[in-house]
């Protein structure tokens, strides 16, 4: 058993001090439009940057990474199934990257859910498990190895949230009460979002239930319009006030060219609120390029938002009462005392993307886990078809050197260790971070990984060599006679004859019998 980790922090005067140190470079640079912020990014991150500016960090989350260059404690806490044993999970070097195998290592051969998520600051505002609330019962842990992702050339772990998972801090310190300013965002994923309330995260009420207009300020990510219309598919990046999801001072939107950050593996929300008068949301592509605005202006016109009234609980996963019917994803996420400048946030934001979310894993064509590959089928009349996912379900079509980037992206996965059994292997999308391969009622999809033992048994494959006589062939975990196939172009479990058009025994041997190669996205 790996001992837990102490949850040590440095002292918050010395980190003050070189938080300040570390990052006024950066934040000067961009004030004089001199230098690039990608320069910085390695002794510069999110919570030295808002410190330099003046709006320092009250509390400062994340699974993947430490927020502060001057962080070496634990990141998370892990809670494994087997017999009730916590771990910490640390960092692989100050101001680095979660050190994910300690978790692996700890979680070997059981499951674990996440208890909690320790705050960086000073402040130690960590979240645990929420509790029963006026819209919903007390939440569950996520489970801890539903959203593997590269960051950073390293492999670590996302928060992936179901439906009655979330995590809160009723006890809070610093952070905004009583309209009092404050700014937040959070690293989020545009390809794990739903329509139901509320993916938020930020400042909520300290009893878990809806105490009135104002009482919250959190961002709220995904594709509920309250307020009609809202333009596009979404998902959005909207303000959670309470009783309301904001894209304006209306309520609704009024900027017609904001129509959702679309499919992003990766997104950066953020919003900023002076408590008074005042709130901008802005959102980026988290891997590339710089913040957009969708708005700016006056707080709502409803009563009880001018100025806010906020109590100063945080909320991850959920709506301020425990609304708990939303699934969302996070990476990272801070909140500050006072707004930050444009500056800031742009400096913030040039260093998340320097970290390479989603980047390559560094290893390729190959069955071991953290390769990417892509499939091809060997039938002859398919020998450029490879299985990729479409409309949320697996299929084989031709992709080549010519095709979009989108074909692309769809028929890569990632090799994972099964998830059901460490022998035998997962496949997570490439550009769906946290979705696998499943089979349901016999047909393959993809879909997020929602911690189930049923989802972890549909979603594990054991190989085999290719029962043509070449390639691998991939036996579902929990239907052993039914292997991967490919059958009028969808892609199926099946068995060599049987009551299913799917499991004809013509050319089975060959439909079976897949050829693994180096992956079609970069």
């Amino acid at each position: 058993m790996i001992p837990r980790l102490p949850h040590s922090r440095p002292r918050p005067l010395r980190r003050a001090a070189l938080s300040v140190l570390a990052a006024f470079a950066t934040v000067a640079a961009l004030l004089l439009g001199v230098g690039a912020p990608q320069a910085a990014a390695a002794s510069s991150l999110p919570c030295d940057i808002y410190a330099a500016a003046g709006t320092p960090c009250v509390a400062a989350h994340s699974l993947a990474r430490a927020l502060y260059s001057s962080y070496g404690g634990s990141l998370y806490q892990v809670q494994r199934a087997s017999d009730g044993a916590t771990a910490n999970i640390g960092l692989l070097a100050t101001g680095g990257y979660a050190n994910a195998a300690a978790q692996d290592s700890f979680c070997s051969g059981t499951t674990c859910i996440i208890t909690k998520i320790y705050d960086q600051s000073s402040r130690h505002n960590d979240l645990t498990i929420e509790g029963a609330g006026g819209a919903g019962a007390a939440d569950v842990g996520a489970p801890a190895d539903a959203l593997p992702v590269t960051v950073g050339g390293h492999q670590v772990y996302g928060l992936e949230i179901s439906a009655g998972m979330g995590y809160r801090d009723n006890s809070t310190s610093g952070v905004a009460v009583n309209g009092q300013a404050e700014g937040m965002y959070m690293v989020t994923s545009g390809t794990h979002v739903n329509g139901a309330c509320c993916f938020d995260y930020g400042n909520a009420e300290t009893n878990n239930k809806d105490t009135g207009n104002g009482h919250m300020d959190a961002i709220n990510f995904g594709t509920e319009c309250w307020f009609s219309p809202c333009y596009g598919q979404g998902p959005w990046v909207q303000a959670d006030l309470e009783n309301g999801l904001f894209q304006s001072d209306a309520g609704y939107s009024k900027n017609t060219s904001n129509t959702g950050t679309g499919p992003l593996p990766f997104v950066t929300a953020l919003l900023k609120n002076n408590g008074q008068n005042h709130f901008a949301l802005k959102y980026g592509n988290a891997q590339s390029g710089g913040l957009t605005t969708t708005y700016s202006g006056a707080e709502p016109t409803a009563g009880g938002y001018s100025p806010m009234h906020q109590e100063g609980a945080i909320v991850l996963g959920t709506g301020g009462d425990n609304s708990n019917g939303s699934i969302g994803s996070f990476f990272e996420g801070v909140m500050t005392s006072g707004i930050p400048t444009d500056a800031a946030d742009d400096a913030v934001q040039a260093n998340i993307v320097s970290v390479g979310y989603g980047g390559p894993t560094g290893s390729t064509g190959s069955l071991t886990a953290g390769s990417e590959i892509s499939l091809r089928a060997t039938t002859s009349c398919c020998t450029t078809d490879y299985v990729r996912h479409q409309n949320n379900a697996a299929v084989i079509s031709a992709v080549t050197s010519s095709s979009s980037a989108l074909d692309k992206s769809d028929a890569t996965w990632i090799v994972r260790k099964g998830l059901a059994a460490g022998s035998c292997v997962s496949f997570e999308s490439r550009n769906y971070p946290g979705d696998f391969l499943r089979h349901y009622n016999y047909r393959l999809y993809r879909q997020p990984m929602d911690g189930s033992a049923q989802f972890r048994a549909d979603a594990t494959f054991c190989l085999q060599t290719g029962k043509s006589g070449t390639g691998t062939s991939f036996a579902s975990y929990n239907y052993p006679t039914r292997y991967l196939r490919h059958y009028n172009f969808n892609v199926y479990i099946a068995s060599n004859g049987g009551s299913n058009t799917w499991d004809s025994s013509t050319s089975w041997s060959d439909d079976v019998s897949w050829v693994v190669s180096s992956p079609w996205a970069p």
